[in-house]
């Protein structure tokens, strides 16, 4: 705003109204102080809980979850406009598609409302797809089937809801991509970037 304004209007307006800087001490305070978001029982439906994920599903694809993780914080670098709820339903409709694709063989993908969420889709297709690439380039075959790549997907997402705060322009999952990759070298580099786009162990 580049003025000043009241605790009270600070407080109820923030990542409401407010497009609050990612650096504004008011906002990183109010971070720390918040109710966690981690839910009590079952999941919530928005973060899919009849999908289970098994125990070992991080010690097995740790690699994949590091290039999902690293290529979200380099989108939202590049678009200093996304919000976390766009990063969520494209994760969402990721879900769902593959939801369906492994439990009847089809190919569906939703209708995406803005081109934010449909360039988001269409990276972390790439990235999968690369993977897949690299794998049968090192090992003659691939291992990442579509439930891992279901239950990847469904792990960002549960980390998405506990680090936002859910506000319309809330940017709390994004600030934490980029404080667990500060230097955002991205599974998926940029247009005319050179160099290895996967990270492989």
């Amino acid at each position: 705003m580049h003025d000043r304004i009241c605790a009270q209007c600070c407080g109820e307006q923030r990542e409401v109204t407010l497009d609050c800087p990612s650096e504004c001490p008011y906002l990183q305070q109010a971070r720390q102080h918040e109710k966690p978001r981690e839910p009590e029982g079952e999941l919530p439906q928005e973060m899919f809980p009849a999908i289970k994920l098994r125990e070992d599903f991080l010690l097995r694809h740790e690699p994949l979850m590091a290039g999902v993780l690293q290529t979200l914080g380099k989108i939202a670098q590049g678009d200093r406009g996304l919000r976390d709820r766009e990063l969520i339903a494209a994760m969402a409709n990721m879900v769902r598609s593959y939801q369906t694709l492994i439990g009847s063989g089809l190919v569906y993908q939703e209708a995406v409302p803005n081109p934010a969420q449909e360039a988001i889709i269409s990276t972390l297709t790439r990235l999968f797809e690369e993977f897949r690439g690299v794998e049968r380039q090192h090992l003659g075959y691939t291992t990442l089937k579509d439930r891992d790549v279901l239950e990847a997907l469904v792990f960002t997402l549960r980390l998405a809801h506990l680090h936002t705060s859910g506000r319309p322009l809330a940017r709390g999952f994004i600030d934490f991509l980029h404080e667990r990759f500060p230097d955002a070298q991205a599974a998926v580099s940029g247009d005319g970037e050179s160099g290895g786009r996967i990270i492989m162990p």
